[in-house]
């Protein structure tokens, strides 16, 4: 979205470490690498945001005892960080050809201090914003997959940014289509 932007690599499904090892399912690791220096708290946090929301729609059952690294480089961070690395994970995913129960997506959404709802905010944008709330919204029947929010807003304030979003994620999975068929039509 905008001017960020995240490199995407998947590694796997391949023999895990025995530490590492589920016996059921493939372990999903998520690693997210800041644009400059070492991750911090900041990244961890999302790293596990990130895990999570791709643990929810990798069908990991089919490949038990393995592993899958998902590594996220920033290379530009200009606002929506967040949703970005979350259409980075889901291209990487579905390029990568894991099986996966739904598509996902990251919506960002920067709720002005006059209650206006502004998506896909930059970094500016963000630093006004009364409350800033991120979505994972899956492809099926637009469910939530994953919402985090900073600041503070009302229960309506939220629902409304919530309807917002997906209604944005019908935009982002054309884009989806639109790039897997460019790329296969090759």
């Amino acid at each position: 979205p905008g001017d960020t932007s995240v490199l995407a690599g998947l590694y796997g499904p391949a023999e895990a470490k025995v530490s590492k090892e589920l016996p059921d399912r493939a372990a999903l690791e998520v690693l997210l690498r800041p644009k400059v220096g070492l991750p911090g708290v900041l990244e961890r946090s999302r790293e596990q945001l990130l895990r999570q929301t791709c643990e929810a729609v990798v069908l990991g059952v089919l490949h038990p005892r393995t592993a899958i690294s998902l590594v996220l480089q920033v290379l530009s961070d200009a606002g929506s960080l967040l949703s970005c690395c979350l259409n980075a994970a889901c291209m990487a995913l579905l390029d990568a050809g894991l099986p996966l129960s739904a598509l996902f997506c990251g919506v960002t959404c920067a709720l002005q201090p006059d209650g206006t709802i502004l998506l896909d905010p930059t970094a500016r944008q963000e630093q006004e914003a009364r409350a800033i709330l991120t979505f994972a919204i899956a492809s099926s029947e637009r469910k939530v997959l994953m919402a985090t929010t900073k600041g503070s807003c009302s229960v309506e304030e939220m629902q409304q940014c919530l309807a917002a979003a997906q209604r944005a994620a019908t935009t982002i999975f054309q884009f989806y289509r639109d790039s897997v068929r460019r790329r296969y039509s090759k």
